[in-house]
């Protein structure tokens, strides 16, 4: 229930920064505090960097689970253990947390550019042979952020006995900071995280027109939006309420992100996508505020809501959301989580470090630059290690 980004992990609202070294500058022709992005940064992991793969001694198979934050982190492990054992990593279908909400990968991602991205890296291949049942893989739990040690000890052993494996990541932290530890296998997961799932065409081109819908509603504020990510159903399964007055807190309500929002300096007329859904009654406080606050049902083209809205808190939801946070103009986790996490990497990836972490702001103002991400402002995130 953290959120990482500091040397320790700390809550939202706990993450007072200043403005330095001019990594984020203030727009000047807009209404309200708006940065500037910064230059899209470049990959340092080099191709030429990796050997060349060994002829395949078994397969891993996996799945890609509830939603895209999680997608990012499960593809990397995916990678860097396939890649150690010299084995063939097979196409894996996507999962919901919900039962039937299972798809194939190409219904979200584009089986070509993945298959291409790892070409030279690992052997891809889309199905199982027929004569591997599946009931014959072995299941094997790995930590996100896979160590080479962990597979050493606790795959590799099994990958030999067996011959085939089912891999599964489980989160014990959502930390996504850097480390100063250099590993054989960081090209591998810089590859895994950042450079293998792109969305296929259709998806990505219902992303691209709601956040044209957007811009559009936003054009007394030069096209420029904010995307906040606050879910009801999970605002009421958290504790959002710190105790004593130094006492970060793990999640913001609407009332609570509209106050902050204010405070910084966002004018009444900023248009604001929520994550949520479909629209909610607490959320009215916040549409009072600012009246320009949208949900999927508003902007989604009515064509595509049939697919795209078929049941609530869907993966394609979901990939929806992840994408539109990682391209709005600025980015507001009112929710901790691995969500903020990766839209934060996302983000330094495309040169848009406006993630501003809310806090309880006493007082009428504020300084925008005083609660930017920890992530960005002391440059900490694993993405870092990524991009250059």
């Amino acid at each position: 229930d953290k959120l990482p980004g500091e040397a320790q992990d700390v809550q939202v609202g706990n993450a007072n920064v200043i403005e330095k070294d001019g990594l984020v500058k203030l727009s000047k022709g807009s209404k309200g505090p708006w940065m500037k992005d910064s230059q899209e940064l470049k990959p340092c992991w080099s191709r030429t960097t990796f050997d060349g793969i060994e002829q395949s001694r078994g397969y891993v198979t996996f799945s890609l689970t509830n939603g895209p934050e999680y997608h990012v982190s499960q593809m990397a492990d995916a990678v860097i253990v396939a890649r150690y054992l010299a084995a063939a990593l097979v196409l894996p279908d996507i999962r919901g947390s919900r039962p039937g909400d299972e798809r194939n990968f190409e219904d979200i991602y584009d089986v070509e550019k993945f298959m291409k991205s790892l070409d030279g890296v690992v052997k891809v291949v889309k199905q199982l042979p027929n004569e591997i049942s599946i009931r014959d893989l072995a299941a094997v739990k790995v930590p996100n952020r896979v160590t080479e040690d962990h597979i050493v000890e606790n795959v590799q052993p099994i990958f030999k006995s067996k011959g085939n494996i089912r891999l599964a990541t489980y989160f014990p932290t959502v930390n996504m900071r850097k480390t100063t530890q250099k590993s054989s296998v960081d090209s591998v997961s810089c590859l895994g995280m950042f450079g293998t799932l792109e969305l296929q065409p259709e998806v990505s081109e219902v992303v691209d027109s709601m956040i044209e819908r957007l811009r559009t509603l936003s054009r007394k504020s030069d096209g420029l939006f904010i995307a906040v990510d606050l879910r009801v159903d999970v605002l009421e399964n958290k504790n959002c309420h710190g105790s004593g007055t130094n006492v970060a807190k793990s999640c913001y309500n609407a009332q609570e992100i509209a106050l902050f929002l204010r405070k910084v300096g966002f004018d009444t007329d900023t248009t604001i996508y929520l994550t949520q859904s479909k629209w909610d009654n607490s959320l009215s406080v916040l549409k009072d505020i600012f009246p320009k606050t949208y949900t999927k049902e508003n902007i989604m083209p009515e064509e595509k809501k049939g697919k795209f809205l078929e049941f609530e808190g869907s993966e394609l939801e979901k990939v929806i959301d992840f994408y539109i946070c990682s391209k709005s103009d600025v980015f507001v986790p009112a929710l901790s989580g691995l969500f903020y996490a990766n839209v934060a990497g996302k983000r330094i990836a495309l040169g848009k470090p406006q993630i501003l972490v809310p806090a309880d702001i006493p007082g009428t103002s504020a300084t925008v630059t005083n609660y930017l991400s920890p992530y960005v402002a002391k440059k900490n995130h694993l993405a870092y290690s990524c991009f250059c």
